[in-house]
């Protein structure tokens, strides 16, 4: 492959964030100590409701069930992850044993990726802590190899292309030690629609090529996994307005943080997630249910733990910078009983409250590297599609989210703004939550382990097929726009990418649904998105991802619908201390919006 960088490109700007079940393992006959002393409180490990150190405790059985992996001594041996970050302490006495050459200091060239924030280093614990060490806890994959790279800090496209993969360490892509999983926990969330361009950012076309090189021709053709994480930004999100940092929330109905139960920014928005290469993560609490900060969407994949913040309810215990001057565990009075130099843990080396979908990608990427080292000749496909297979129904009760409100006629009415658990025409739950389920291991590892791999058929990328509507958006209409495409490939679809030209001046009113041939209805962006400003015209080229109709056949007639769901009784709002409350779309749109063309691609078999 031959991938050239243009003179013209600028730094990149990223921002910090059907097997049978096997049996339980009873909680008498899982090692919880197994020689760590803080493995008894990492509850995503085997979650038998302890409070990982904080004021409450968990639901039992809320984890990612682990137990007959470990015990079969299947723990990521063989299988490199490589965790960019803000670096990693590989140094870290619970660490280093997994630590093996290839990791870079992306600042001043060494082998040691320093890590000032901890998070990175927190990352790296979560997948691969060395086990049965007498030191804290242990990684998801405690066998697994690690490398780090110190990206966030040094954001630069040639570093973005070293620690992705494509570095003159990981070059010849044959090495036993090259990375097969890549572990992303970081975002960027974007405050207005993002173009997708080749032509206006061509380095948005060299990140989806790299990613399509690694994941398809790496390791002999196996490939490896980018595991993503969705975002923190269900409630609330950062931005920027005329250069002040700000806090942006919804407003609704007189009251602040109201956006009736509705994600305020979609998983959806950001390149990084809707690019179908990477695997997308939103984060569990120790209930088994979504986070109260996790971002959603019908690009998310899978879901694995998170946890909340640690003092309240459980957050991650897993490693942190040493000693009690660095890193999140520092000297003094903490809620959470880990902190602050405590019996179990005097030197400060570990944190119980490390959270957030960034951990909820190492969880994957940790699972991920069980499951290769499980059958090391499946590739990156078989493993997507075996996560898909056996992820499980979690919140199984969870009734979606109605949104009710005031139509053009001032009428109150209801519209399904995100379903709850669907099954798709080829069998597959799906939620908006939380993707295909959480995260199996035991299922996962007993599939690669048992049961006949058939390789899939060779992936096809379809041509962009597009379909002009020029089709009115009535205002606070659940009448909404509608267009039909119809599909002739006959193609089994893994993913659907969509592009969209809308005009309208107040998008976080709409809601855009995609409807397949076999009657599945994903909601790719919900209604009550926060964007900033009037988005100026709407949407111009902007891609969705949904992988909610993974199984199903794409021929025949696709339908895509948009529906304003406000006539101006919501808007967005911005807060700094210095400039205070600054509101956003507070006029509803004064002419009906357009939905002008739109486009269609499946990736699948």
């Amino acid at each position: 492959m031959k991938i050239k960088i243009k003179p013209s490109l600028l730094a990149a700007s990223v921002i910090l964030a059907c097997t049978p079940a096997i049996a339980k393992i009873t909680d008498s006959t899982f090692p919880l100590q197994n020689g760590d002393p803080l493995v008894a409180e990492q509850w995503h490990l085997q979650n038998i409701g302890q409070t990982g150190f904080s004021q409450s405790a968990g639901t039992s059985g809320n984890d990612l069930d682990i137990d007959f992996t470990h015990l079969m001594g299947i723990k990521g041996r063989g299988i490199t992850v490589s965790v960019i970050d803000s670096g990693v302490e590989i140094d870290h006495p619970d660490l280093r044993a997994n630590v093996v050459a290839g990791s870079l200091n992306l600042g001043d060239g060494s082998d040691y990726p320093q890590d000032n924030n901890g998070h990175g280093t927190s990352v790296a614990g979560l997948i691969a802590a060395t086990e049965a060490n007498g030191l804290g806890g242990r990684g998801v994959a405690p066998h697994a190899n690690i490398v780090g790279f110190n990206y966030l800090p040094n954001q630069t496209v040639g570093n973005w292309l070293v620690s992705h993969g494509l570095s003159e360490d990981f070059r010849q892509l044959d090495r036993f030690t090259d990375p097969r999983v890549f572990n992303q926990s970081y975002g960027s969330t974007p405050a207005t629609p993002v173009v997708h361009n080749y032509v206006l950012n061509p380095w948005q076309e060299l990140q989806d090529d790299v990613y399509r090189y690694i994941t398809e021709e790496s390791h002999w053709g196996r490939g490896s996994v980018y595991v993503k994480s969705a975002g923190n930004s269900f409630g609330t999100y950062n931005a920027y307005y005329q250069g002040v940092p700000i806090l942006v929330l919804p407003y609704e109905n007189n009251q602040f943080f109201n956006n009736q139960g509705l994600p305020f920014h979609n998983a959806n928005i950001a390149p990084d997630n809707n690019n179908h290469w990477n695997l997308v993560v939103s984060a569990l609490d120790a209930h088994g249910k979504l986070t109260s900060y996790s971002s959603v969407g019908s690009n998310v994949f899978v879901a694995a733990p998170g946890g909340e913040f640690g003092e309240a309810a459980p957050a991650m215990v897993t490693i942190d910078l040493q000693g009690c001057e660095a890193g999140s565990n520092v000297a003094g009075e903490h809620g959470n009983a880990l902190h602050g130099g405590s019996e179990l843990d005097p030197n400060c080396d570990y944190t119980g409250t490390m959270n957030g979908t960034s951990s909820a990608a190492p969880n994957t990427s940790g699972a991920i590297a069980n499951i290769m080292s499980a059958n090391h000749a499946l590739d990156a496909r078989a493993i997507r599609h075996i996560l898909a297979q056996t992820a499980r129904k979690t919140d199984e009760n969870h009734p979606g989210v109605d949104l009710t409100f005031e139509n053009a006629d001032g009428e109150l009415v209801t519209y399904n703004a995100i379903p709850s658990w669907q099954r798709n025409a080829a069998g597959y739950n799906f939620h908006q939550f939380y993707g295909f389920g959480a995260v199996d291991v035991d299922d996962a590892v007993y599939k690669a382990l048992f049961t006949p791999v058939t390789p899939l058929p060779e992936q096809v990328i379809t041509p962009w097929q597009t379909q002009i509507a020029d089709s009115e958006i009535p205002d606070a209409s659940l009448t909404g726009a509608t267009s039909t495409l119809a599909f002739e490939q006959d193609v089994t679809v893994e993913a659907v990418q969509v592009k969209l030209n809308i005009d309208h001046t107040r998008l976080r009113d709409l809601a855009i649904e995609l409807i397949s041939p076999s009657g599945t209805r994903s909601v790719l962006m919900s209604a009550r998105t926060g964007w900033l400003g009037t988005t100026e015209g709407g949407y111009t080229d902007t891609l969705m991802l949904s992988n909610h109709f993974y199984g199903e056949s794409a021929q025949g007639e696709w339908q895509l619908n948009v529906i304003d769901t406000d006539k101006g009784n919501s808007f967005t709002v911005g807060f700094n201390a210095s400039i205070g409350l600054v509101g956003f779309n507070r006029n509803n749109n004064a002419e009906n919006g357009v939905l002008k063309d739109w486009s269609l691609r499946v990736i699948g078999h």
